[in-house]
């Protein structure tokens, strides 16, 4: 065999094994860090768990397209996302799952009753959690790894009591909640709040989240003539509490948490959200550069507007993300302590986190519905 001939086989054979060795290099030079996702995919409040799934989808994203380096390894975040249906023993079995799998990191749960029990088992798993669920025992359990991204009950019943005091000069107000944890949390907060503001609390009517008739607490409230009515709940009761109010001939405003604080509600009240009203926590995302971007980010990804809390777990995929590399490590242990600690610029709010792991300043913004579109119309803190 000639020389020539033999360099032309054995040059190419060299290059391929480098090319292998390069890539096999690369390979092992990838840690994977993997967030687990709990929210309701599917049932009465499915709109929200999709809402809240790509907010993360978005954050994670953005993460690869631009990946963090840790000792040297290239960090590829991945999404492992369940569903628990907002029941609380649902939410248990999904905790359960992903402790078993060994998911280290949690955005969600959504609901505050799936978030109560679910929270144990993150906790005994030494997992970080960063959750939206907004009833104040959340956080008053000593879980030291469990975070909240969003506003409180007290701060959102806070909120649309005043607002209802001092803006709408309510004097007589009727409450009714769905009777989980969150919609209770909410509704005591904003009864709390209207009796300190001199409100007379003349209905507390019950109800569930799995209801969809509610003549019987409506007529009982309409005979009480109050100047407003709050719903402590979400949009898959509200939108057709609204319709049979309005049918019932009860003019009153309509007032709620963030719960109902989605197009959703408006979607099912099938044209009567009218004179309705919500609080949300986080800044008004129109008047800020970082939520006009995000809103497009969104709608260009989705092809459509992003519902409640999108912008909420993309902010907490991208704080544990941020998290992970300033502790340059994936260890919970570690990485805890960062946000504890720190302060994350996100798109919703600046999260840094008090003693009981709420946030330190958290804005509440009220909107009113139009025409079927969220408005905003003041910011409180």
């Amino acid at each position: 065999m000639s020389d020539r001939k033999w360099r032309a086989r054995v040059v190419p054979a060299v290059l391929a094994a480098a090319a292998a060795a390069v890539l096999a290099g690369g390979a092992q030079a990838q840690d994977v860090v993997r967030i687990g996702l709990s929210s309701p995919l599917s049932g009465p409040q499915a709109a929200y768990g999709q809402d809240n799934l790509d907010g993360a989808r978005l954050a994670i994203e953005e993460l690869n397209a631009r990946p963090v380096t840790l000792n040297g390894k290239t960090v590829k975040f991945e999404l492992v996302y369940e569903d628990d249906t907002a029941d609380p023993r649902q939410g248990v079995l999904v905790a359960q799952k992903l402790a078993d799998s060994g998911v280290k990191f949690i955005v969600g749960p959504y609901n505050s009753g799936v978030t109560m029990p679910a929270s144990r088992v993150y906790h005994e798993a030494g997992m970080v959690v960063a959750t939206v669920a907004s009833n104040p025992k959340v956080t008053t359990q000593g879980h030291s790894r469990l975070f909240r991204v969003g506003a409180s009950d007290t701060q959102l019943g806070t909120m649309m009591a005043r607002y209802a005091a001092q803006q709408m000069k309510a004097k007589r107000v009727a409450i009714i909640d769905d009777r989980t944890a969150y919609g209770q949390g909410v509704a005591n907060e904003f009864a709390k709040e209207a009796k300190a503001h001199g409100l007379a609390v003349v209905a507390q009517e019950y109800t569930s989240d799995k209801a969809t008739d509610f003549t019987a607490a409506l007529t009982s409230i309409k005979a009480k003539t109050p100047d407003a009515l709050f719903f402590g709940g979400y949009s898959a009761q509200a939108g057709p509490m609204l319709r049979q109010m309005r049918s019932l001939g009860i003019k009153a405003p309509f007032l709620g948490g963030d719960g109902i604080c989605s197009l959703e509600t408006a979607k099912l009240s099938a044209g009567a959200a009218q004179n309705v009203f919500c609080t949300q926590g986080g800044a008004l995302l129109s008047k800020d550069a970082r939520g006009q971007t995000f809103v497009e980010k969104y709608r260009k990804a989705y092809k459509r507007e992003p519902l409640t809390y999108a912008v909420a777990f993309y902010d907490a995929t991208h704080l544990i993300a941020d998290a992970v590399r300033q502790a340059g490590s994936a260890d919970p242990a570690k990485v805890a302590p960062v946000i504890a600690k720190g302060s994350y610029q996100g798109v919703a709010a600046t999260y840094a986190f008090d003693d009981k792991h709420d946030l330190k300043s958290s804005p509440v913004t009220v909107y009113n519905f139009e025409q079927g579109r969220l408005v905003p119309v003041v910011s409180m803190q």
